[in-house]
């Protein structure tokens, strides 16, 4: 494996560590300041603090941008020496291919993209996009270390990323929160916690897998569950009210989309 150089290791950079790891593809260098994270890295990687305590020598065919975007501007001049011998893989929530390349140099080639964290479990979803300076070979490069924690899928619109964002980048928020809400409505009904928990839970993974095994779409398994009249139709009737989850999603989505518009400043 070409040598890799990721700098981030907070949720989302763990997340992909992890699952690299899983196919023995697990970076040569780390960067983070967090006094923990050579302990979650593994002895394999060498971590450092920060970008001058990258070993001398080291030239990574990819850079990994996990930093928070709001850091961007304060942590990346300091990775620009390896434009020109590097692709930058950015996962940064709304920092722009045009943006990162200001702070990197107009040589380096960047391919933006935005995972989630069932990365770590190996179930992501990646959409990326390549910038102008990327060659095939390392589009292949940013390819395989995104496919190494799940489905990806390119586009060429950048501006696509950002509802891209708040769908899946976001998405994983929305299922643990219907998860969290249905074990709270398990208990209120009597149901104990603990069973709550499980019910909700597995509920939840479930249904997903099985969304994910079959061709149909979401709304024919969902109408394949609902008898006129049954349990299923009294809840989605609450549910399915156009001032209830169908204006909650959209609101929810667009204001995601906004929010990672205005990370690019």
């Amino acid at each position: 494996m070409p040598p890799i150089l990721l700098v981030g290791c907070g949720r989302m950079g763990s997340a992909m560590l992890a699952g690299w790891r899983e196919e023995g593809l697990a970076p040569s260098v780390a960067v983070d300041p967090a006094p923990d994270a050579a302990s979650f890295a593994g002895p394999d990687v060498t971590v450092v603090a920060d970008a001058a305590a990258i070993p001398a020598g080291f030239t990574p065919a990819a850079v990994v941008l996990a930093v928070k975007p709001q850091n961007a501007a304060a942590t990346l001049p300091a990775y620009a020496r390896f434009a020109g011998s590097s692709v930058f893989l950015s996962i940064m929530a709304g920092r722009t291919i045009g943006g990162i390349s200001a702070l990197l140099g107009p040589s380096a080639a960047i391919v933006r993209a935005m995972p989630n964290t069932p990365a770590a479990v190996r179930q992501g979803i990646t959409v990326g996009c390549p910038g102008p300076g990327v060659s095939t070979a390392q589009r292949t490069l940013c390819d395989r270390l995104l496919r190494a924690i799940g489905t990806v899928a390119w586009v060429e619109d950048e501006p696509l990323l950002d509802p891209v964002t708040a769908v899946s980048g976001s998405g994983p928020a929305y299922v643990f929160l219907l998860a969290e809400l249905m074990e709270q409505a398990a208990i209120e009904q009597g149901i104990p916690p603990e069973l709550a928990r499980l019910l909700a839970r597995q509920t939840v993974s479930g249904s997903g897998a099985l969304l994910a095994a079959n061709p149909d779409d979401a709304a024919s398994l969902r109408k394949a569950v609902t008898s006129p009249g049954g349990t299923t139709a009294a809840a989605l009737s609450v549910l399915m009210n156009p001032d209830a989850w169908p204006t909650a999603v959209s609101q929810a989505i667009a204001a995601a989309t906004r929010r990672s518009r205005e990370l690019a400043g």
